[in-house]
């Protein structure tokens, strides 16, 4: 199912931040950069991206479709997740195939699917996910259960050295605690609550020179009572609010408390992203973590009519409304979002003498890397005029060959 929703991301080229990523990834990524890594409060609490950026360079090149396929695969394995996180909590069982199914197509989540530099999302998802399954399903004093509970310690660190906002795992983690496991379960969680405290320190340290506190996009004064209740909206949007209905119109408890749950959930997610400055509504790749919830809610929903061909049927048309809606509309908008950086890309492998470039939409630092991985040659080949030096944030997109005098778009 999801293959056959997000297959249309294999098909898109990098786009625009993909480049300069891929460049620092040759840095932080490499053996030979781990100490200058692990020295940058701000870049090591995304350690996971570099290391997997850095292999597939090496096995790739600056091969998009290669990129797209390690995003989606991620995906697929976070879909699984989502079955074995629900199977192991008692409150979320009934769902489990019917959560996994819906979170496998949702569109809701789809730049963190189709962007490749989105893999940050996807790397923190599958460590933390993983990380609660073998936390969930330890056994009680059994031989394999430490076993099981120390792997879930270390993936639990490598889930915060993938984002910043995977502290808020640890809220997650306690809301799979059934009240009658409280005085077993909790206790369990004191290294997962080290490990934290040591990110919060990392992103103490780093916010004097952290790009998400000094640019402006982030800030602990932002209108976060109204970005997260309207994300939060927007994300049961469309199916998440039938569901709300029919759980909480249900005679079966059971339903009811892990409507809560997931809710909750999706709550919990998406508070870290609240604290945006340049919108109100918080991008789709963010969601992502928060759309398992939402998963949840649909999938408890499609249970309550388990015996039913009707549940099928709701499956069926979810799984249309969302193919259709990545195979047009969004396939459409990130080929438009990758053309210009493409379309430069493309001119700098066919002209070898130095290209002029009177306008360009992105920042600089996007056509200097893209010229440079895609061909080898120096950013210095890339002359701008007096306009585009100013200009080329918002500019229109173009460029020419040098010798021509002519501008091709």
């Amino acid at each position: 199912m999801a293959l056959l929703a997000y297959a249309p991301s294999l098909t898109i080229p990098l786009i625009a931040d993909d480049y300069p990523n891929l460049s620092q990834a040759l840095t932080y990524g490499a053996p030979a950069g781990f100490g200058t890594l692990l020295h940058d409060a701000q870049f090591r609490l995304r350690a996971t991206s570099y290391w997997a950026m850095y292999g597939l360079w090496h096995v790739a090149g600056l091969t998009p479709p290669v990129y797209h396929a390690a995003s989606l695969a991620l995906h697929i394995a976070n879909t699984w997740l989502v079955f074995f996180v629900a199977a192991a909590w008692p409150r979320m069982r009934p769902a489990a195939f019917w959560a996994a199914a819906f979170f496998a197509v949702h569109e809701g989540h789809q730049e963190a699917v189709m962007w490749f530099s989105a893999i940050n999302e996807l790397l923190m998802f599958l460590f933390g996910m993983a990380s609660l399954w073998c936390w969930r399903s330890a056994p009680d004093g059994a031989k394999s259960g430490w076993r099981r509970e120390l792997a879930g310690v270390v993936l639990f660190a490598l889930a915060l050295i993938s984002k910043e906002s995977a502290i808020f795992l640890l809220p997650l983690f306690v809301l799979a605690v059934e009240p009658e496991e409280w005085r077993r379960r909790l206790p369990r969680l004191a290294p997962h609550l080290v490990l934290v405290l040591l990110g919060l320190a990392s992103i103490a340290q780093s916010r004097s020179n952290s790009f998400r506190f000094t640019d402006g996009s982030f800030s602990l004064d932002a209108p976060f009572w109204l970005t997260w209740p309207h994300s939060f909206a927007r994300l049961l949007w469309i199916w998440g609010w039938p569901a709300v209905l029919a759980l909480f119109l249900s005679s079966d408890r059971r339903f009811r408390r892990g409507a809560v749950a997931a809710l909750a959930w999706m709550g919990i997610a998406l508070l870290p992203y609240s604290f945006l400055t340049y919108s109100t509504q918080i991008p789709s790749r963010q969601v992502y973590l928060a759309s398992a919830g939402l998963a949840f809610l649909v999938g408890l929903a499609l249970a309550k009519y388990e015996g039913r061909r009707i549940a099928a049927a709701l499956l069926a048309l979810m799984l249309l409304h969302n193919t259709v809606y990545l195979w047009t509309k969004k396939r459409a908008q990130f080929v438009e979002r990758a053309a210009p950086t493409d379309q430069l890309v493309g001119f700098a492998r066919r002209t070898p003498g130095a290209i002029w470039i009177q306008c360009f939409p992105l920042p600089a630092i996007v056509a200097d890397e893209a010229v440079r991985l895609a061909t080898g040659r120096s950013p210095s080949d890339l002359v701008w005029s007096a306009g585009a030096a100013r200009e080329r944030s918002a500019a229109p997109f173009c460029y020419a060959d040098k010798s021509s005098q002519g501008l091709r778009d």
